[in-house]
């Protein structure tokens, strides 16, 4: 006997150019047969698809769990939220420094706190990508990867001499760094030859071992700051023109040279926003053919733009104009965007905004949007011809497999996880920041109209949300990777 049964669903496949009609068998929280007309005599428990989409569920590959509110709490909510998107794993960017714990030092003390913050309160399976942020950090790199789970790294290009924000800051206090440290092109430099080092120590594991960069120029946006708040533009347009493309492109340059000196072949250019951005991308792509680059754009610069979205959208690098959006999605459809993701970055209204609502430099960085996810890039790719498969490959196979996830996660297949969003391709709804499990209490997307929803999502076999509504305790569990 099997578990369960989900009959007359139309398959996703990623690996497949087209979908299937069929039922899916599970047993032991993995799926064990996908085909037509399985015998429902043969499953304890059997659930109606109702010709609705079964999607693999999202690997929602960016996310930050605690950096505006306590850990255990954000966790508890925001997974939550991430379910609501057709979200079954979520992998979450940690570090030292001010914000998520307020704390510095190794990560063999930092690290098992993040882990005990998080046991036993996520609705979705998680992980963590970690960013050393000092020498010793670098150090530790070997052992986060053999006896943490953690694969993936992060450089945050512009923290050296610019504030989270939007000003300069002091690095020393805002990173924690130590007082003789530097966290500058040098140290990128280093981080990348400490990830390069666990490559070659453990070659079974080097193809999903790699290190991702948020790529802003932070002596661009300094000097453009200035400029912009002496000027007339305001909201969202003002925060875009203070961090500008080029911004991107050049520290997207700079950066894959440095991959090339350091020969790190696994780099992720992460939240892509612009046409500038995505030119420089492609250009050091065909410049350093020998390094795999992975181009990651977020749903909602797929989505807002500068005169549609809310100053509630802000967030690093910035919602752009549209001419930008455009690009991304011209990208999207050619098959150059590897994954797309929430970043999502619960900052709930009393922190997110200054004592002047509409000044845009004195409100916080980054939102919450995971609930948006499946249902946003569905809705929207379907109206621009993007294929079911495809979107299955960008959120779920292609950011599994990049991640150290892909022996269980990602595929509607025999011996994967059961983790399954249905989603309803023709059920229009307007997006509603109440209407999320979030603790956010705006979004960025208010007012979005979507065409498609998630309706059911099952995680290894258990049903996390039914009809829309989040059901049972939370059984995420903690990733180790990468998986086998």
């Amino acid at each position: 006997m099997n578990d369960l049964l989900i009959r007359n669903v139309q398959v996703v496949r990623p690996d497949h150019d087209d979908t299937v009609i069929a039922d899916i068998a599970v047993k032991d929280g993995k799926i064990v047969e996908v085909a037509a007309d399985l015998d429902p005599n043969g499953a304890s428990r059997v659930i109606d698809g109702r010709g609705r989409t079964a999607f693999p569920g999202a690997v929602d590959a960016h996310q930050h769990w605690g950096i505006y509110n306590p850990l255990d709490i954000d966790t508890r909510s925001e997974s939550r939220a991430a379910a609501q998107g057709g979200v079954t794993t979520g992998i979450s960017y940690m570090r030292t420094g001010q914000y998520y714990l307020n704390r510095g030092g190794s990560y063999a003390d930092f690290f098992p706190e993040v882990r005990a913050l998080t046991e036993g309160r996520s609705t979705i399976d998680y992980a963590f990508h970690l960013a050393p942020m000092t020498a010793e950090h670098i150090d530790e790199i070997d052992d986060l990867v053999t006896e943490h789970g953690v694969s993936s790294f992060k450089i945050f290009m512009f923290y050296g001499s610019h504030g989270l924000h939007g000003r300069s800051s002091d690095q020393s206090s805002f990173l924690m760094t130590p007082p003789d440290e530097r966290y500058d092109y040098a140290h990128f430099e280093f981080v990348m030859r400490g990830v390069q080092r666990a490559r070659e120590a453990h070659p079974e594991l080097a193809d999903q071992i790699s290190l991702s960069l948020h790529c802003e120029t932070a002596e661009i946006m300094a000097a453009y700051t200035k400029i912009v708040e002496g000027g007339d533009l305001t909201g969202l347009e003002a925060y875009s023109a203070s961090r500008p493309p080029h911004s991107e492109g050049l520290a997207i340059t700079i950066a894959s040279y440095l991959a090339h000196e350091t020969d790190l072949a696994n780099i992720n250019l992460l939240h892509l926003t612009s046409a500038k951005a995505l030119d420089a991308a492609m250009r050091m792509a065909a410049t350093f053919p020998h390094i795999d680059f992975r181009r990651e754009v977020t749903i909602a610069h797929l989505l807002a733009d500068v005169t549609t979205a809310p100053l509630g959208a802000k967030v690093n690098p910035p919602i752009r104009p549209r001419e930008d959006v455009e690009e991304l999605w011209n990208h999207v459809l050619a098959g150059n965007i590897d994954w797309v993701v929430s970043d999502h970055a619960c900052c709930r209204d009393e922190m997110k905004f200054g004592e002047d609502r509409d000044d845009v430099f004195l409100a916080k960085s980054g939102f919450g949007g995971a609930e948006y996810l499946l249902p946003g890039l569905v809705s929207e790719g379907l109206r621009r011809g993007l294929s079911l498969p495809a979107i299955a490959r960008m959120t779920s196979r292609t950011p599994a497999e990049r991640y150290g996830l892909g022996a269980r996660k990602g595929l509607l297949a025999p011996g994967y996880d059961a983790d399954i969003a249905l989603v309803d391709l023709d059920s229009p709804w307007t997006v509603h920041a109440e209407d999320s499990e979030s603790s956010q209490e705006y979004s960025a997307l208010e007012g979005f109209e979507m065409t498609a929803r998630v309706t059911d999502v099952l995680l290894r076999g258990e049903e996390i949300l039914v009809d829309g509504a989040i059901v049972g305790d939370p059984r995420g569990e903690y990733l180790h990777r990468p998986l086998s």
